[in-house]
């Protein structure tokens, strides 16, 4: 039981980084600075996952289960930059403009970055892929985590 959930908690990091891919260079939608880190997360989680069928399944799914869990808490703080619920990093939200110069909105326009995190590049049922990643890497955490704690 322990090296299915392994298995499929793993295929699951690996179908997410697929997708989030497969956007960007198929569906041409550029990837803002919050998105990579919660990539970083499921990456850790396929590495640690494919040692884990491997070698010391409980410490290595516990380590992937911190892997995806590290990326549904990015994807939680993504998702309340693009609702507006919190202000983002400074480098990829947009600042406000009153009270500036023409020069300083030159300037914040020309030092503005390509993709924005507050956002939302594409959605599906009101949900953007921030709030998909929260919820598929919070599954796949617990899947991970339910595995490390199985006997043999």
């Amino acid at each position: 039981m322990r090296r299915i959930l392994i298995l499929l908690a793993t295929l699951g990091s690996l179908g997410l980084i697929v997708g989030a891919y497969g956007f960007q260079y198929i569906g041409g939608l550029t990837p803002c600075d919050l998105c990579w880190p919660q990539r970083y997360g499921h990456f850790a989680a396929i590495a640690a996952g494919a040692l884990a069928l491997v070698i010391m399944p409980r410490l290595f799914s516990f380590l992937a289960g911190l892997g995806v869990l590290f990326s549904g808490l990015v994807a939680i703080y993504h998702s309340g930059v693009e609702r507006f619920w919190w202000e983002g990093p400074s480098t990829c939200t947009s600042a406000p403009v009153a009270g500036l110069s023409a020069e300083e909105l030159m300037e914040q326009i020309m030092n503005a970055p390509l993709v924005r995190c507050d956002e939302i590049a594409w959605d599906l049922f009101g949900l953007s892929m921030a709030n998909y990643n929260v919820m598929a890497s919070l599954t796949l955490a617990g899947m991970f985590f339910y595995a490390s704690r199985l006997p043999r």
